[in-house]
């Protein structure tokens, strides 16, 4: 039974509770992410292609232009005497220069003057002079520059839209790895019969997740149910004999032999007594009688019928509890003998409203039962002999039944405290 409740424990570490809207490490937020940064390549991508080819059109027609301009001042009564018309090769760009007398006539884009950028067309004459004709460029260039402007306005826009669209998008999956993992928790805490019950299509990876879960909650709930009956049927089967085994004590003569059987039969009788408490707490058919009770009155009646030393401190109110009395009582009893079993003196018990706190001053609790919680046939005891590790559990079993929480911790200064919260009267 021990594994099944360790698989049953484990989903806790690997789960998390889900996430508020605004949290960005949400699947909904990561996909909305991804979709902005594939959109933001997308665009980026474009837009420098229509910028490059934008650029390069531009330079072909500006360059076309200059050369006609060219030819046209060149040509015989086509205004040679222009004041465009350059032909001191210092009045030129010098890479401009350099380019007509190694081709014979070169284009070369000018934006020296970023406000006002020209497109020069240069020419070898046949008597070796230079002629160079310079365009404004200036609409061309704004023109790019709108467009650029108008291309990234227009991306950012997208994306405003794209982004929350994503997410909005991305909402029903999440809803529905959201619901399977509170299923996933509460087949956790305990709750076998939760299912997932989130719709898909076959294939889908979500309903996969939820059939695996449903299935593994099925397979848990058939071996804890398989285990509590076998638990149950073997303590029931060993009551018969053990009842012999009482009987016959009783009739042994006196001894120091007979005492140590008579011993040993109380032991075995506790534990047959304990795994049955256990299978009716794990069947969950066990019902709280509860009614109002004063509970420094009980706890001081419980500390008197264990006969264990303890020191009782009490607040100034007393306060009355509506509780199953006898359950409650084994519950401080199962509590006080582990605290003198495992523990060491002094103990001390103090009642605090609707709390009980007992405490006793020894090495405290293991770190495996502080993370885990108490397992059966696990005393945190090295040696053998001292106990069979069921009393916690069927003190936390108890507890559930009515409606309390137990809290284990160690002290500051040394000691295990189990802190008993039953629900307030109202």
């Amino acid at each position: 039974m021990g594994t099944s409740r360790a698989l049953l424990t484990r989903p806790r570490a690997l789960l998390t509770r889900p996430g508020a809207l605004l949290n960005w490490r949400s699947l909904r937020w990561k996909i909305a992410l991804l979709v902005a940064a594939a959109c933001c390549g997308i665009a980026l991508t474009v837009g420098l292609l229509v910028h490059h080819s934008t650029y390069e059109r531009s330079m072909n027609e500006g360059s076309g232009k200059a050369y006609t301009a060219l030819d046209t001042a060149l040509a015989p009564g086509g205004g040679g005497g222009s004041d465009a018309l350059v032909h001191t090769p210092g009045e030129m760009p010098p890479k401009l220069v350099r380019m007509v007398r190694a081709r014979g006539s070169a284009a070369l884009y000018d934006e020296s003057d970023p406000y006002r950028p020209r497109m020069w067309a240069g020419r070898r004459l046949s008597d070796g002079r230079l002629a160079a004709i310079a365009i404004d460029m200036t609409p061309d260039q704004l023109s790019r520059r709108a467009l650029d402007r108008h291309m990234w306005k227009y991306s950012l826009a997208a994306l405003a839209v794209i982004v929350p669209l994503s997410a909005l998008a991305a909402e029903l999956p999440n809803r529905r790895l959201r619901r399977v993992a509170r299923t996933a928790r509460r087949i956790a805490s305990g709750d076998l019969a939760a299912r997932t019950e989130v719709g898909g299509r076959a294939g889908d990876e979500i309903t996969e997740i939820s059939a695996t879960v449903d299935s593994m909650a099925d397979s848990l709930r058939d071996r804890l149910r398989s285990e509590q009956r076998f638990t149950a049927d073997v303590a029931h089967e060993l009551r018969t004999p053990l009842m012999g085994l009482v009987t016959s004590t009783e009739l042994l003569p006196e001894s120091e032999a007979t005492d140590l059987v008579r011993d040993r039969v109380r032991v075995l009788r506790t534990l047959v007594e304990d795994l049955l408490e256990i299978s009716r707490l794990d069947a969950g058919v066990e019902r709280a009688d509860l009614r109002p009770v004063a509970l420094p009155d009980l706890v001081r009646g419980s500390l008197a019928r264990t006969g264990l030393d303890a020191r009782l401190a009490v607040g100034a109110a007393p306060v009355v509890v509506e509780t199953d009395p006898r359950r409650l009582d084994r519950i401080l009893a199962n509590l006080l003998g582990n605290a003198h079993r495992h523990g060491a003196a002094p103990v001390e018990v103090t009642v605090e409203g609707t709390t009980v706190v007992v405490r006793d001053h020894g090495s405290g609790f293991p770190d495996s039962l502080l993370a885990e919680g108490p397992q059966r046939f696990r005393t945190g005891a090295a040696e053998r002999g001292r106990g069979h590790g069921l009393g916690l559990t069927v003190a936390s079993g108890q507890a559930r039944v009515i409606g309390a929480s137990l809290l284990f911790s160690n002290a500051a200064d040394g000691g295990a405290v189990v802190t008993l919260r039953l629900p307030p009267t109202g």
